[in-house]
């Protein structure tokens, strides 16, 4: 029996209080999970394509609950119904089969199958990544490369490129076709949409849209060594004279970004401040993509040798 001044006044409280301290104990853990869920930006999207995904998790927690709520209401009820003072309820222990019983035990479980698999099914194909967003707009295209431990931003048609930045025009569709340097890793802006992997020596595509000006995280959900706990960055949305400002800023600044250029990027940099380059080979992303410039060297490359650890930038 537990003692001391907290248990007198628990036990002085009464039922009622203890009750409602026991549910807001376990609620505890829910409300501090959904804030969390909130604050990653999955619940608070700002795009189409996030605004379908947070829809798709809502409906498939909305099925759910049709059998949760139900059984968890069950529970409580046979409890109070097969008390030991109620004289009412049959105790019957030759009972074993009841097909009205058994009709309903898996005709729910089917039926939320069926409306999950529903919602699936149409969700994969609505949200398929590689295609694109109907908009007025001509979409932006970008290209991605993941690094050891960075990110790579190249705007082809401005000619143009960023590390750990990513400035897009508000309202307008963008385009991603991304790639890997090094070892699989994942793209993710969690208040835009959908995750997709990148992988050494092919492409994938990702269509997003940011509905307003803000700014948004983004970061690697897939481990990548030690440095990938700095592997983040913000994507900007601005409105579209904003975005030809930054673009003419970028021309007039930074390095060229050439295959020297490049060379010295794929070495292993952990908290790599922001930065841009004034013009990139055109060529370069193809070359990433098959190889033709060598992949980097991993994040396992001497290990147990000088250069084990991530270097941070400067």
């Amino acid at each position: 029996m537990p003692t001391g001044p907290h248990w007198l006044s628990l036990r002085s409280a009464g039922p009622a209080t203890t009750g409602r301290l026991c549910v807001a104990t376990l609620a505890l853990p829910m409300i501090l999970a959904a804030r969390a869920a909130e604050a990653a930006g999955v619940l608070d999207p700002e795009g189409p394509i996030g605004a379908a995904n947070r829809q798709i998790m809502l409906n498939a927690l909305g099925i759910m609950l049709v059998i949760v709520v139900p059984t968890i209401l069950a529970a409580l009820v046979f409890a109070w119904w097969f008390r030991e003072s109620n004289t009412k309820a049959r105790y019957r222990p030759g009972f074993a089969y009841s097909g009205r019983i058994e009709l309903i035990v898996w005709s729910i479980p089917i039926m939320v199958i069926l409306f999950l698999g529903g919602v699936i099914w149409i969700g994969s194909h609505e949200l398929d990544p590689a295609t694109p967003i109907q908009s007025q707009n001509k979409p932006l295209n970008v290209q991605v490369v993941s690094l050891d431990w960075k990110w790579l931003f190249i705007y082809p048609d401005q000619g143009v490129a960023s590390v750990n930045d990513l400035v897009v025009p508000a309202g307008v569709p963008v385009r991603f076709m991304l790639t890997s340097d090094t070892v699989m890793n994942a793209f993710f802006i969690p208040q835009l949409g959908s995750m997709i992997y990148t992988m050494n020596g092919m492409v994938t595509q990702l269509h997003l849209q940011a509905d307003r000006p803000g700014d948004y995280y983004g970061l690697s959900t897939m481990f990548s060594g030690d440095g990938f706990p700095d592997m983040h960055f913000i994507a900007h949305s601005v409105p579209a004279d904003a975005f030809e400002k930054w673009v003419a800023g970028a021309r007039g600044n930074g390095p060229a970004l050439d295959q020297a250029g490049y060379a010295d990027l794929q070495r292993r940099k952990s908290r790599v401040q922001p930065f841009t380059y004034r013009s990139v080979d055109p060529h370069l992303f193809e070359m990433i993509a098959t190889q033709k410039i060598p992949p980097g060297p991993g994040p396992d490359a001497g290990r147990g040798g000088p250069g084990v650890h991530p270097q941070p930038e400067g």
